[in-house]
């Protein structure tokens, strides 16, 4: 009984804990070592020696996975090129498999805000995953980040924790659809909330038509309960309140639109939004997945000054670990099971690993962090668009906090109509140049770039003049 392998699983003495625990690094950092050393040998007599490890990874995941990838987007197909495959990140740099380092402003879509790998986050990650990786079972880790959420964003009465943004979106328009018991729900063209079925919908053929699917394998059926505005576009939400107000459950907007990149709100759009669902009895649903804790402590309601009945967060506060999170008014919640009709359930919500990650990274997130980070945002707007009016290229900055887009071939963006005219080419030769010269962007003209606390003033210099060069190129 007293021998190795009848010892209960987990009970060491602290030397023998603290020698498996370097042991496990080791092997860790060997077995990477060795994996990209075999895979760069494995084909050193290919006639293509200019084939790079990241590349021959994507013949292999391609062979694993539709398109080689496991979102979209990171298949650089609006770039026409081979995606680089990451190793590791630290502060506000990434390296890929190759060994080479850009500055990062993909941020892991905006998720890293404090940087990546946060010693503060890494430690209280490790210490949280020690006492277990799950538990499917309540935990403190949850009501502590569950505070720190309320705190910060007084309108979340009642929360509940998910494990991605799209989760979240779904499960807060099931909930208002009972709470108002209607069917109907109002997005807007360019907003994107998850993959659900219901919201993968664009706008129809004509003024005030039904929402169609936007994506293969979902019916019209679904989608024809989604109706489709112009953001920014108060006369036409007003015209759909108008029309289908008496089965209107909820209008979804991302407040500050950052998935078709950053669009700011025209000043008054918001309030006429809650005027008009205060009007009809529908409720507001703001998805700040994006902005949550990233331009405010309170995110895009607290800066803008809009109370919306429902709240939708993701990326920061899992401090890089699949979270997401939706709640609002009390009586609004009160339909979620257990307590009411409404069911949700997920094996992993509220995990304790992602909830620690979350807590220690609101915690990094002061005053002093968001006047640092405006202070970034700002510097690195008015360089772009200094840089811009010197090359004489057509185009637009819009930014908002740390987060910001630099549209090529266009001279406004406030509406998906406005954005769709981009200059794709343009922005692929941007996107490759600014790569050239190690920074590693979004791969895609409609999305954000994102600043973090690791970045400094230098990196957003050195960033400018990597765009004005690449702009000024012939």
């Amino acid at each position: 009984m007293g021998s190795a392998l009848c010892r209960p699983f987990g009970l060491r003495t602290q030397g023998q804990t603290w020698r498996a625990r370097r042991t496990r690094r080791a092997l860790t950092a060997r077995a990477l070592e060795c994996y990209l050393i075999a895979l760069r040998s494995r084909d050193a007599r290919a006639p293509d020696v200019t084939a790079t490890l990241s590349s021959k990874l994507y013949d292999q995941a391609a062979r694993l996975f539709p398109g080689g990838v496991n979102s979209p987007v990171r298949a650089w197909r609006n770039v026409e090129a081979t995606p680089l495959f990451i190793a590791r990140a630290r502060g506000a740099t990434i390296t890929d498999v190759d060994g080479r380092t850009y500055c990062d402003l993909v941020g892991s879509w905006g998720a890293a805000i404090a940087g990546h790998a946060h010693p503060r986050v890494v430690a209280a990650v490790q210490a949280a995953a020690a006492a277990g990786l799950g538990y499917g079972a309540p935990c403190p880790a949850e009501v502590e980040l569950g505070r720190a959420v309320a705190a910060a964003v007084p309108s979340l009465e009642r929360m509940r924790m998910v494990s991605s943004g799209t989760e979240a979106v779904m499960s807060a328009v099931r909930v208002a659809r009972a709470f108002t018991n209607r069917p109907r729900i109002l997005k807007f063209a360019g907003c994107y909330h998850g993959h659900s079925d219901g919201l993968l919908a664009r706008a129809g053929s004509g003024a005030l038509t039904f929402g169609v699917p936007d994506s293969a394998g979902i019916p019209e059926a679904i989608t024809s309960f989604t109706l489709v505005a112009s953001y920014n576009a108060a006369a036409e939400a007003e015209a759909f309140v108008d029309a289908h107000g008496d089965s209107l459950a909820a209008v979804v907007i991302e407040p500050i639109a950052a998935n078709m990149g950053v669009v700011p709100p025209e000043p008054g759009f918001l309030d006429r939004l809650r005027a008009l669902t205060m009007a009809c009895g529908a409720l507001l649903v703001f998805d700040e997945v994006i902005t949550g804790f990233r331009v405010a402590p309170g995110g895009a309601q607290e800066l803008l000054g809009v109370t919306p009945d429902l709240t939708c967060l993701g990326k920061i506060i899992g401090g890089g670990l699949p979270v997401g999170c939706f709640g609002g008014r009390a009586d609004v919640m009160a339909m979620l099971a257990p307590d009411g009709p409404v069911y949700q359930a997920g094996t992993l919500s509220g995990n304790p690993v992602a909830m620690a990650a979350g807590r220690e990274t609101l915690a990094l997130l002061d005053g002093r962090a968001y006047a640092r980070l405006e202070a970034l945002g700002a510097r690195a707007e008015e360089g772009l668009v200094a840089a811009l009016a010197d090359s004489g290229r057509r185009g637009v900055v819009r930014r908002v906090g740390s987060m910001l887009t630099l549209f090529l071939g266009i001279d406004r963006a406030r509406s998906y109509a406005d954005v769709e005219g981009v200059d794709r080419a343009a922005f692929r030769r941007f996107f490759h140049g600014m790569l050239a010269r190690g920074f590693y962007l979004p791969p895609s003209p409609f999305e954000a770039s994102f600043l973090s606390l690791a970045h400094t003033e230098a990196d957003v210099d050195a960033y400018v003049a990597a765009a004005r060069a690449v702009l000024t190129e012939p």
